[in-house]
């Protein structure tokens, strides 16, 4: 037949997946031919430094600890700390401790750990990004959907915390940009907001809807 002669279509090179924590490489890719991906609280021997490694066990600690009784949170958490912790400079496990405990003890924040709320929610979906589909996959560190509203909350262990949003990175602001973005169709009716929970202070940030709109149109190109 005559299509046995003509040529094959020009390949078409797969999305590569995109992860809303790393989306804002993506803002200025066209300018840039490989984004360094070096961690900045990586050592030279690329071994997690204290604040990766902290960072790791204030999340562990807030998703297992809304489970667990409260009178028996503290004695959990000293046990978790005392093996995750054992190297860490004097001092440290106890505050990390007491900052657990203060969120979940903080009536300001209930919300987020009532038995209608979840932990550690991987959500995967698409999204077009300067004219093409990209796939996208992510962890939401707490999600508590009602009838009315879908919150996504996400944990941050920056130290100093931010005061307001006019100190939040950029790139937190379009990372829950993505998240709202998958999780409104699902949610139709309800309202979905994210907020940052910035462990140190301990301080919720809400991010407004229009900061996160005018993130994910310059990610998308929209």
């Amino acid at each position: 037949p005559d299509t046995l002669f003509q040529p094959l279509p020009p390949y078409e090179e797969l999305p590569r997946p995109l992860s809303p924590s790393g989306a804002s490489t993506l803002i200025e890719e066209a300018k840039a031919t490989a984004p360094d991906t070096r961690s900045p609280v990586l050592d030279a021997e690329s071994e997690p430094g204290f604040a990766v490694v902290r960072g790791l066990a204030l999340h562990k600690l807030l998703q297992m600890l809304p489970g667990i009784a409260e009178e028996e949170r503290r004695d959990a958490a000293e046990r978790y700390l005392a093996r995750a912790g054992a190297g860490w400079p004097d001092g440290e496990r106890s505050k990390a401790l007491e900052a657990v405990l203060a969120i979940l003890s903080d009536g300001r924040f209930g919300a987020l750990f009532s038995p209608s709320s979840r932990a550690e929610v991987a959500i995967m979906g698409s999204l077009e990004v300067k004219g093409r589909l990209r796939s996208i996959s992510g962890k939401i560190d707490r999600l508590a959907v009602t009838p009315d509203k879908v919150s996504i909350v996400d944990y941050k262990t920056n130290r100093p915390a931010p005061k307001d949003l006019a100190e939040v990175p950029p790139a937190y602001v379009l990372q829950l940009a993505l998240y709202r973005a998958l999780l409104q169709p699902l949610y139709p009716g309800r309202e979905v907001t994210a907020a940052l929970l910035f462990t140190e202070a301990p301080r919720l940030i809400e991010l407004p809807a229009k900061a996160m709109d005018d993130a994910l149109a310059r990610l998308t190109g929209a």
